[in-house]
């Protein structure tokens, strides 16, 4: 059943938060490591600029599902896609994070796409 645009079987049970990431996979492109972020519709429908907390929360899905995609750069790099993605992209398949990529800024990881140090990884 949909209420208010959201169906039931996306709500969470209570005092739980939404499920944001349905799930992650490591990948490589071009024969380096990229961790593809499988977000929700709800994780869609509530990524942007203003959603701060949310993204936190979800930041501590992926972390649950790959613990080891806690590197230097790797959440500055889901938080600017979890800000911006669905804006400039809307849909895409995941959310690609890079350990390799380089630490840097905010206004540099915003400027560079949320893709700091090198192109856009396309699967």
């Amino acid at each position: 059943m949909i209420v208010a645009g959201l169906a039931l079987s996306d709500a969470p049970a209570a005092g739980a938060a939404p499920q944001y990431i349905d799930h992650t996979q490591w990948s490589t492109w071009s024969g380096k490591p990229s961790l593809r972020v499988f977000p929700t519709a709800v994780g869609r429908r509530t990524a942007r600029p203003s959603a701060v907390s949310q993204g936190e929360v979800a930041w501590a899905q992926v972390l649950a599902d790959a613990p080891d995609a806690d590197t230097p750069g790797m959440r500055a790099q889901f938080l600017c896609h979890w800000y911006f993605a669905e804006m400039a992209g809307p849909g895409k398949s995941s959310w690609n994070l890079e350990p390799w990529r380089p630490v840097v800024d905010d206004a540099a990881m915003v400027q560079s796409g949320c893709n700091p140090g090198g192109a856009e990884e396309r699967f």
